[in-house]
């Protein structure tokens, strides 16, 4: 891949926002958010050291948006190009999730299509391990190798940048005036960050690792009391599935305008108590601990089933945003167990 070097992010930034919108991460508190970027507006670009706390799914399948119109017609927006910036590797493993979602044959969404195509991916290594990172447990790394146009790596005196894509390798060409050669000892340097980054996560999450595979864990465990222990202290504030980056489920919605009758396409959440309700009353999920056991299954099981990935990235969003303090990294430890007792009864039968 082509690699290129710059002293400072913002002429970098500032090429990008000159053919399309820009978002780049903002400080807020201890965490980052997005915010459009402004190049008169002399905001402080900051290179994130972990992923923002917000999802990436907000850029391509909005909380909130209009589906189809009646009796006069609807016709879509044209989506402009528009990039997003210090994305890490969690978000782009996410995005891949998506598209086998939202992209897929004749299912495929054509606004989520729309906004995918002319997104600009510019990603970011990871410089520090926050205290809910966990990727490594889902193969995941602190950096990334593939799903970029352009990948940002912090190393002293500038930042590499490399390019991932053709679209990438244009961006570099086009604005080759910005850009030095790497010096052969700031890679050196790079892939020394990396994998001192790596390390971090396997240290912090060493007690959480398991020879099983989680799908078995999590198949194994339908029956445990561990999602009904979850479900003591959970508040139904469906915030893990609000901020999980690859959580996808969406409801419509029929609205009454001045003139014409509206279809609204809004997130939902499997946590929800009315989520899984039929017409009659009847739902398989009313119980919490039900809804609870479900999430898990949905995103370890039956969703590796149907697309051969799991469906989480292990960027800990859930974790930061559970207010019950339910961390799957826990709950499945502990469904580890359970599995690994059941195997040495087994096992202790079978002499």
């Amino acid at each position: 891949m082509k690699t290129v070097f710059i002293n400072k992010l913002k002429p970098f930034l500032d090429a990008v926002a000159g053919w399309c919108e820009l978002y780049i991460p903002k400080k807020a508190g201890k965490h980052y958010v997005y915010s459009k970027y402004d190049p008169a507006g002399g905001a402080v670009v900051e290179f994130n050291e972990i992923r923002v706390c917000t999802p990436v799914k907000e850029f391509l399948f909005p909380m909130h948006e209009l589906a189809a119109t009646f009796p006069k017609s609807f016709e879509p927006e044209d989506i402009k190009p528009f990039a997003v910036f210090g994305l890490k590797n969690c978000d782009l493993r996410s995005i891949e999730i998506l598209d086998k979602v939202f992209e897929e044959e004749e299912f495929e969404d054509p606004f989520y299509a729309a906004r995918r195509k002319n997104m600009f991916i510019i990603s970011s290594d990871c410089t520090e391990v926050g205290e809910s990172c966990f990727c490594n447990l889902f193969k995941g790394e602190g950096f990334a190798r593939v799903g970029f146009d352009l990948n940002v790596s912090k190393v002293e005196g500038g930042f590499i940048i490399e390019a991932g894509s053709q679209k990438g390798r244009d961006f570099i060409e086009e604005h080759s005036g910005l850009f030095s050669d790497v010096q052969p000892g700031l890679l050196t340097q790079r892939d020394e960050i990396r994998d001192q980054v790596n390390k971090q996560l396997a240290q912090k999450n060493a007690e959480f690792q398991s020879d099983a595979a989680i799908r078995d864990i999590v198949e194994n465990g339908q029956d445990s009391d561990v999602f009904d222990f979850e479900a003591r202290n959970c508040v139904e504030c469906q915030g893990c599935t609000r901020v999980c980056p690859t959580c996808h489920c969406f409801y419509l919605y029929d609205t009454k305008r001045k003139d014409y009758f509206a279809k609204m396409k809004m997130w939902d959440s499997c946590m929800r108590m009315a989520y899984a309700a039929v017409a009659g009353g009847a739902n398989p999920n009313k119980v919490l601990g039900d809804r609870i056991r479900h999430r898990f299954m949905h995103k370890f099981v039956y969703f590796l089933d149907r697309y051969g990935i799991d469906m989480c990235v292990g960027c800990g969003r859930c974790v930061d945003a559970d207010v019950s303090g339910m961390d799957l990294r826990v709950v499945l430890k502990e469904l580890d167990k359970e599995f690994k007792d059941k195997n040495r009864k087994k096992a202790k039968a079978a002499k």
